[in-house]
């Protein structure tokens, strides 16, 4: 048979569109054409399947016209992906594998010039589609991808080393008995069960900074986001990098969600699994670098921080563009990427942890080192912050340097495992009553659920009208408030809760 159809999948952000790889074999002028809307890593496999082919002793049709069409045309294709399935259908349009048993079965995977199979992004993205849509079938993967695509508990998957272990289970019948016995090159991967426990580091690595800790309990407990301000060296990052370690354990589905955007960025790896990410970029990232972008769009860093930690130290120092692209994702959760031939939508719900200095030498307020930056300098710097964006930040707090008797005299802090403890109890307690995290409280769900007793409805009126907050503001220190009423198991909101609330939510201090 001339024709041949083999499935795969086109990576189209969380989403695996079904590609099928039509095959053609012709009489005519020998040729090798590839269409189908394919990007350039695409058409350069007409050379890598040539050789992977030859060099595997298969026979490449040389003396006939090949076409390779990637249906459906209006669809891009990227990537190496599109190797393993475009040598099997010439396989099977020449006749060397049955065609009619690749049904049934997707394929995916690069391949070297020897014919071995290499890693592609996104195998996680591709099982997950597949589960989601209901479609049975049986996924071919190389290796370290089919270990990610078998995370999905419904997925069966098979991991494949070279193209001959591909071969050899798709032999026409009469050469099926010739081939040999297939050994660990070709094997069914079974699902990773979810990890009871993940490594992170221990909070009790910072000593002192009892305020800030505080504060991270807090953030922890009702999925808050956190500006820490401080001179350097008082333990803003070591806050910073330890505060997954006191969220709660990830859910089967969050661990899926993490890991499939975590592999579209080329990012997963098994050790990894059901750990909250923590994602720090340098503050010369541009604005496509933290929302996503490219054509076709990838996730940026607020998408691969999904259910976990987006750490952007020097928060100031930032690219202007780039913060203000924040506001919209700290809202709604998710970030659309919008192109001329396609849009794609990504989650984004991650906890914002920044860190800044609270001027450009860093020492303003210092009880250490005098500041040497005028009041204007001093301005600028903490002006390079849109209101708007502070706005959206709910805890504000300082991390003042730690003296070096306290540094080196006090035994260590309260380990993560106990206050990872008391912001899950509190957790538990916001979802049994309101079914989300405070933080993600809107509209009429804050009135019915803070529960505010009247002292502290009158308390906070005369505060925020003293202190000119914003609507939102309000709403933010109503949120933090009910949390920390949380953490103090109180059915009510009250004075107390309110107060504490208050003092996360100052404006940063000018010369």
């Amino acid at each position: 048979m001339s024709l041949s159809l083999v499935q795969s999948r086109a990576l189209l952000g969380l989403s695996a569109a079904a590609v099928t790889v039509e095959v053609h074999l012709s009489n005519g002028l020998p040729s090798f054409t590839l269409v189908g809307l394919a990007d350039i890593e695409v058409k350069e496999a007409r050379e890598r399947v040539r050789s992977a082919i030859q060099n595997s002793g298969l026979d490449f049709p040389h003396n006939k016209r090949i076409i390779v069409n990637l249906a459906p045309a209006d669809l891009p294709k990227d990537s190496g992906r599109f190797d393993l399935p475009i040598a099997l259908g010439i396989l099977a349009a020449s006749g060397q594998i049955d065609g009619a048993l690749l049904a049934g079965y997707e394929f995916a995977g690069e391949l070297s010039l020897s014919g071995e199979l290499r890693p592609v992004r996104g195998a996680l993205a591709m099982s997950l589609a597949l589960h989601a849509s209901k479609v049975v079938t049986q996924l071919v993967l190389p290796p370290e991808s089919a270990e990610e695509a078998a995370l999905i508990p419904t997925a069966q998957v098979y991991r494949a080393h070279h193209l001959l272990d591909v071969v050899r289970h798709f032999l026409p019948p009469a050469l099926a008995g010739m081939a040999p016995a297939s050994t660990d090159t070709w094997k069914r991967i079974t699902t990773q069960p979810l990890p009871q426990t993940a490594c992170y580091p221990d909070l009790a690595d910072v000593k002192g900074q009892m305020g800030a800790k505080r504060v991270l309990e807090i953030a922890a407990a009702g999925g808050h986001s956190l500006l820490l301000i401080g001179p350097p060296g008082s333990g803003k990052s070591m806050l910073a990098q330890r505060f997954a370690g006191l969220l709660p354990p990830m859910t089967t589905d969050e661990a899926l969600e993490s890991a499939a955007i975590a592999s579209l960025g080329g990012r997963f790896s098994l050790d990894k699994w059901a750990q909250r990410p923590t994602c720090h970029p340098h503050h010369t990232a541009s604005a496509p670098a933290l929302v996503g972008g490219s054509s076709p769009p990838r996730p940026g860093e607020i998408s691969l921080a999904h259910h976990g930690v987006l750490f952007l130290d020097e928060f100031p120092e930032f690219p202007k563009v780039a913060l203000e692209a924040l506001r919209e994702p700290l809202e709604t959760g998710s970030i659309t990427i919008s192109r001329a031939a396609q849009s794609t939508e990504f989650p984004a719900q991650f906890q914002l942890i920044a860190a800044m200095n609270p001027c450009p030498c860093g020492y303003f307020g210092s009880a250490q080192q005098v500041c040497r930056c005028t009041p204007d300098q001093v301005a600028r710097y903490q002006g390079r912050l849109s209101g708007p964006l502070i706005d959206r930040i709910d805890l504000h707090i300082e991390v003042p340097a730690v003296v070096t008797s306290e540094l080196m005299q006090s035994p260590p802090g309260e380990a993560s495992a106990s206050i990872q403890a008391r912001c899950i109890a509190a957790r538990n307690r916001a979802m049994a009553r309101q079914g989300k995290p405070n933080q993600a409280l809107q509209g009429q769900d804050i009135d019915r659920f803070v529960l505010l007793d009247d002292a502290a409805a009158k308390f906070l009126n005369v505060a925020a009208t003293r202190l000119g907050w914003s609507a939102r503001s309000t709403h933010r220190a109503l949120k933090v408030a009910r949390t920390i009423a949380d953490l103090a198991a109180a059915h009510t909101t009250q004075v107390t809760h309110i107060a504490e609330a208050m003092q996360y939510r100052r404006a940063l201090k000018t010369a």
